[in-house]
């Protein structure tokens, strides 16, 4: 194996360094780490726990073992199993989203549809039930003039009668029988138009909208919440709406800029009068996206031409953006690499040290009687058996019983010798206690407070003895875990030194966080 190397050379990183925005720190097993990199993740972890925050020297040898763990993960082919990318690229996906789109313009055009919607009868939330009259596009002349007289029968009833129950109405001719609430961009904007500007209780006359003819009661109404509770509900409204939200507009209007988005005029034209072309539609950034892109795309989004060119190209945009994100973006790429290697490190340590901890009973037990002594409480504690009987005469039979017994079997050969499902003539409690855990020990054993005799069971003592400290491992498995997990990590962290090579930079450490 080679020898742990933590080199302190300047030279081998040489004065050049300095003369880069963002210097060579480290170099571990010949992967360089640069400043910039060790100074996020050294103030993101020293922000976080403000009470343990650690002197940059000790920050940068947990720093070295935690890169260590992460490589072992890597040559371990952790980061090519199916189940890391899948989670790996989700994390990715999410994070891409607030890159993916002008948020301020986002947030501005959902401000104005919502000052819009305050100006006017929009607010809120209505309430409504309807008789509604089901007509397909298709619906023959005679269909629809034959729906609109029975419905203007219908208000006509309604309104001689201002006392009938609506609801029986809806019940008897309604194709929808069930109360809604609307809220806004959820209908039609013919029934939208109807219900905003109606009272509650009030009946509306007979209507039509896309989908048929309606009469309508509102029922309740709602006020409009805050702008902040329900800005992202907008956005995704207006985008269902309207195909594509603003900040998306935006951003790929601006990216077009950025990437020199020149389109091929020529071929967008032949494309829109034969629906196909084999030429070059666009290039950006020196990238060409051919006719054929096109047609493997709007094979899989069938819209109209002009839908399917103008999805085509925003998707193009912002894929290509995406792409570019690492690069791009240095605050989402440390992020990307965070999350990657802080999977990377939970698998690798649940493999080397918390899976094994949990397994290695041999070396659970190893590891106590080599500390025993670490374990030993504070103060004394008594370990044995509380028993409450009739009299001392019991009590000498009880404990001649037990006398050549193991501890572990007194409670149960007590129990099972004086006790049946009729009677229970003793009455026993075992456990490992601690002054004031039991008033009987406390006064019996620890000579403190004192008792009364319980009823039915005037005569009580003890049996066993005070112990310093745990007689087995299983005794004391919380501390014990913990503890033999960290000395597991430690030797596997030593592994890992000693078959590594550690070179750092002093000069370029003296400047983090002061450059």
């Amino acid at each position: 194996m080679k020898r742990n190397l933590v080199l302190l050379l300047t030279c081998l990183f040489g004065l050049s360094a300095f003369a880069q925005e963002d210097p060579v720190l480290m170099r571990i097993n010949g992967k360089d780490i640069t400043r910039s990199e060790f100074e996020y993740i050294y103030n993101k972890n020293n922000s976080l726990n403000e009470l343990e925050a650690k002197s940059l020297n000790e920050y940068v040898d947990l720093f070295i073992n935690f890169k260590l763990k992460v490589a072992a993960a890597e040559a371990a082919g952790i980061d090519t199993t199916r189940a890391f990318r899948e989670e790996l690229n989700g994390y990715r996906r999410q994070l891409a989203k607030s890159y993916l789109t002008d948020e301020e313009a986002d947030e501005a055009y959902a401000r104005q549809f919502y000052d819009k919607m305050k100006a006017d009868s929009r607010a809120g939330h209505v309430q409504v039930m309807h008789i509604f009259k089901y007509l397909p596009q298709t619906s023959p002349k005679s269909l629809v003039s034959e729906t609109e007289a029975r419905m203007d029968s219908l208000y006509q009833v309604l309104s001689a009668n201002p006392d009938a129950d609506f609801a029986s109405y809806v019940s008897q001719f309604s194709d929808d029988k069930n109360p809604f609430w609307v809220g806004f961009l959820q209908t039609p904007e013919e029934f939208e138009d109807v219900v905003f500007s109606m009272k509650s209780g009030e009946i509306s006359k007979p209507f039509f909208t896309p989908q048929g003819m309606h009469i309508v009661k509102v029922l309740d109404r709602k006020e409009l919440a805050p702008f902040a509770e329900i800005k992202e509900e907008i956005s995704r409204r207006l985008a269902r709406k309207f195909g594509i939200d603003k900040g998306t507009e935006a951003l790929v209007e601006k990216l077009k800029g950025e990437y020199n988005y020149q389109p091929n005029n020529e071929a967008l034209q032949e494309l829109q009068a034969k629906g196909e072309t084999e030429k070059p539609l666009f290039t950006l950034d020196n990238h060409t996206y051919t006719g054929a892109d096109f047609k493997r795309f709007a094979a899989s989004y069938p819209r109209s031409l002009k839908m399917q060119l103008e999805a085509f190209t925003v998707k193009s945009v912002l894929d290509y953006e995406n792409s570019r994100l690492e690069e791009k973006y240095p605050a989402f790429r440390l992020l990307m690499q965070e999350y990657k290697e802080g999977m990377l490190l939970f698998e690798i340590s649940n493999r080397e040290v918390w899976e094994r901890a949990v397994a290695d009973e041999a070396g659970q037990a190893a590891y106590f009687t080599s500390h025993k002594s670490d374990y030993n409480y504070k103060e004394p504690r008594y370990k044995g058996v509380v028993v409450h009987c009739a009299d001392k005469k019991m009590a000498k039979e009880i404990k001649k019983l037990i006398k050549k017994l193991p501890e572990k079997v007194w409670a149960d050969t007590i129990a099972k010798t004086y006790n049946d499902s009729v009677a229970e003539i003793v009455k026993v409690e075992e456990g490992l206690f601690a002054k004031g855990d039991n008033k009987y020990v406390d006064k019996l054993v620890f000579k403190t407070g004192s008792f009364e005799p319980l009823e039915s069971y005037p005569f009580t003592t003890v049996f066993g003895e005070k112990r310093k400290g745990p007689d087995s491992y299983t005794e004391v498995r919380g501390p014990l875990a913990a503890d033999y997990q960290n000395f597991l990590e430690s030797l596997w962290v030593k592994r890992l030194r000693d078959e590594s090579k550690v070179e750092i930079n002093q000069e370029v450490l003296k400047t983090v966080n002061n450059h």
